[in-house]
C-alpha cells in the first residue's frame, strides 16, 4: 500500500510517505518548522518525497493528514493542501485523529512490545487549554475511551463533587494490568499546572501527531472504508471560535472534570471501540 501523510497541527511540519518496493515497504519521513512556513514548504516537500521514490501521486492508495484537534490556521492548510493534491490524482483522503496520532507516537516510541496499554494524549491548544483524549491499545488495536475534550490543564483528573465544594484532586489513576502513558506537547508549557498525582501515576511521554504514526494507523482504516472523496474531507475543531459565552465557558469545564471523573475507572470498564 502506498500512503502518503502529513500534519500542519502543530508547531511542526511532519511528512511521510511510505511506498512498496522490491525489497518491501520503504519509508520517507521529513520534520521542519511549521506555522508560517508549512504553507511555504509543505507542496515543495512532498513532491521533492515523491519525486526520490520514483512514485506518482495517482500512484498512491490514500492520503492522510491530521484532522484535528489542533492549530486553525495549521488544519485549514493540511485539510487544503490534501484536497488539492487528491482532487487532482483522483486519490482518496484519510482524516486522522490528530490525538489517536499522538497516542501512537508514544506508544511506538516508549512500549512498542506492549498488547495492552492507556494513552491520554494531550496537545496545547493555546489560550491557558488543552486538547485531551483517551485511547487503550489492546490486542494490536486502538479503543477510543474517552473522545476529544478542551479543557484547562490543572481540570485534567478532576474528581466530579457536589456543586458546594470545589473539586477535589483524583487518586492515582487505575489501569489494570495494562500500562498508562501522558503524552503530548503541553508538559513544558503546563509544567506546574497539570495534577502531580496524575503525572506520577503514568509515565510521561513527550509525542506529536506525527505523520510516520498515522502511516501506522492507516491501513487498517483504509481496510475498515474510513477514507472518503476530497470533497469530504475537512478539519475536526473542538474550539470551533475564539470568543466564547459564559455559558459556552461553563459548559466546556462540566465537558472538562467529566473527563476527569471517567478518568480512574479506565481499565475497570473499557468502553467498546469509539
Amino acid at each position: 500500500m502506498n500512503l502518503l501523510a502529513l500534519d500542519t497541527g502543530t508547531e511542526f511540519l511532519s511528512i511521510a510517505l511510505r511506498t512498496e518496493g522490491p525489497d518491501g515497504p520503504q519509508l520517507q519521513e521529513h520534520q521542519s518548522a511549521g506555522g508560517a512556513r508549512a504553507s511555504t514548504d509543505l507542496i515543495a516537500a512532498v513532491l521533492a518525497m515523491l519525486s526520490h521514490a520514483g512514485v506518482r501521486l495517482s500512484d498512491l492508495d490514500a492520503i492522510c493528514f491530521g484532522s484535528g484537534p489542533g492549530s486553525f490556521t495549521g488544519l485549514r492548510t493540511a485539510c487544503s493542501v490534501v484536497q488539492g493534491l487528491a482532487f487532482g490524482a483522483g486519490v482518496p483522503v484519510l482524516p486522522m485523529d490528530s490525538l489517536l496520532a499522538v497516542a501512537e507516537d508514544a506508544r511506538y516510541a516508549a512500549v512498542p512490545d506492549s498488547q495492552d496499554i492507556v494513552v491520554t494524549a494531550l496537545l496545547d491548544a493555546r489560550m491557558d487549554e488543552m486538547y485531551a483524549a483517551t485511547y487503550r491499545f489492546t490486542q494490536g488495536h486502538w479503543q477510543t475511551l474517552f473522545p476529544a475534550a478542551l479543557l484547562r490543564p490543572q481540570d485534567l483528573g478532576l474528581a466530579m463533587t457536589p456543586a458546594d465544594l470545589p473539586p477535589q484532586p483524583m487518586q492515582p489513576l487505575q489501569v489494570g494490568k495494562a500500562s498508562h502513558l501522558l503524552a503530548g506537547n503541553v508538559f513544558d508549557v503546563y509544567a506546574g499546572r497539570l495534577p502531580a498525582a496524575l503525572l506520577q501515576s503514568a509515565q510521561v511521554v513527550p509525542a506529536l501527531p506525527g505523520a510516520a504514526a498515522m502511516l501506522r494507523l492507516a491501513p487498517e482504516m483504509v481496510a475498515q472504508g474510513l477514507a472518503v472523496d476530497a470533497a469530504q474531507a475537512l478539519p475536526h475543531y473542538i474550539r470551533d471560535k475564539v470568543a466564547k459565552t459564559t455559558a459556552e465557558r461553563d459548559a466546556e469545564k462540566a465537558q472538562a472534570v467529566s473527563l476527569g471523573a471517567a478518568i480512574p475507572a479506565i481499565g475497570a470498564a473499557a468502553p467498546s471501540a469509539g
